[in-house]
């Protein structure tokens, strides 16, 4: 039983949206499985997902990146949009290098996963992302970008020159993947400090969550420029 579940907090609460009804059922059985884990609704397409998400308001929402109707990308951006407190949003994907997923963590999505995932990577992810983390794959997300980036030639963005040193430290970290906890670990400084700095990195790049920031960092030229 997870500490969650001792303590007795209520479980998080996920929205399924899959256009596979068996890619719904065995997802809701893995999570199910799990005490501190609630499944409280599926859709088969966005345009079901945008509605049932806003009526339910969850914690956690698990979305194909390709539906029909409406796809994972426009369903994000729409959810996100329109709603004070969004859930986290988690994209899932068949192919790692997708152009989908690219677009999808730059409407707003909190990282990705690979439909190929096994159980415990599943589970792990949903509650890495509600507790406020990005499900960052590094490598993933810098060949993504990277992509982008040399198709875009994006010259230099303002925001960069706003950066203080350590926040420019705190970007590049937080582009390899690393938590609050190991970035104050590898800073030497403590976890409020780091927070701190992510906080100011996230207002100084536009981004709403640590993802934005790091694809903001190779649009906008700052970690071809400093690695």
């Amino acid at each position: 039983m997870t500490a969650a579940a001792r303590a007795g907090r209520p479980p998080l609460r996920i929205v399924l949206c899959d256009d596979e009804r068996m890619v719904r059922t065995a997802l809701r059985v893995i999570l199910e499985a799990e005490p501190d884990l609630e499944v409280v609704g599926e859709a088969a397409t966005g345009a079901e997902a945008v509605p049932l998400v806003r009526s339910l308001a969850p914690d956690v929402v698990l979305m194909d990146v390709r539906m029909p109707e409406i796809d994972g990308i426009r369903a994000t951006e729409q959810i996100l949009a329109t709603m004070a407190e969004a859930p986290r949003i988690v994209v899932v994907t068949t192919f790692e290098n997708d152009a989908y997923v690219y677009e999808a963590l730059r409407a707003g999505a909190v990282g990705f996963l690979l439909k190929r995932a096994d159980p415990d990577e599943l589970i792990g992810a949903v509650r890495l992302v509600a507790r406020g983390d990005s499900l960052l794959f590094p490598a993933a997300v810098r060949s993504l970008a990277a992509t982008h980036a040399a198709a875009t030639a994006p010259a230099a963005a303002p925001w960069i020159a706003r950066l203080t040193d350590r926040e420019a430290d705190v970007l590049r970290l937080m582009a390899t993947g690393l938590s609050n906890h190991e970035m104050s670990e590898r800073l030497g400084v403590g976890p409020q400090t780091v927070k701190t700095h992510v906080a100011s990195v996230l207002a100084k790049t536009g981004s709403r969550d640590r993802t934005q920031a790091v694809i903001a960092a190779y649009e906008g030229g700052f970690i071809m420029r400093n690695t």
